[in-house]
């Protein structure tokens, strides 16, 4: 006969409070430590510059283009 079958009420209580004492020390271990940011996309653009991946030119262009135009700026509000 399967394990299962032979289990009580008393049994699955058991098998039911490990489960749920289980997956709350997984919960509290994720809580304490979070998984690490993801870096912006500056933060990788200065980590190839400094790796030699990409040249001075090539940064200063695409370092201008995550930059984006700067907003004009709205007359009508104060």
């Amino acid at each position: 006969m399967p394990w299962c079958v032979d289990l009580g009420v008393g049994g699955w209580l058991v098998l039911a409070s490990s489960l749920a004492v289980l997956g709350m020390a997984v919960w509290a271990v994720t809580r304490l430590f979070p998984a690490a940011p993801e870096p912006d996309a500056v933060t990788l653009l200065d980590a190839r510059l400094a790796a030699g991946q990409i040249d001075v030119d090539t940064y200063r262009r695409l370092h201008a283009e995550l930059a984006g135009p700067v907003p004009a700026r709205s007359e009508g509000l104060r």
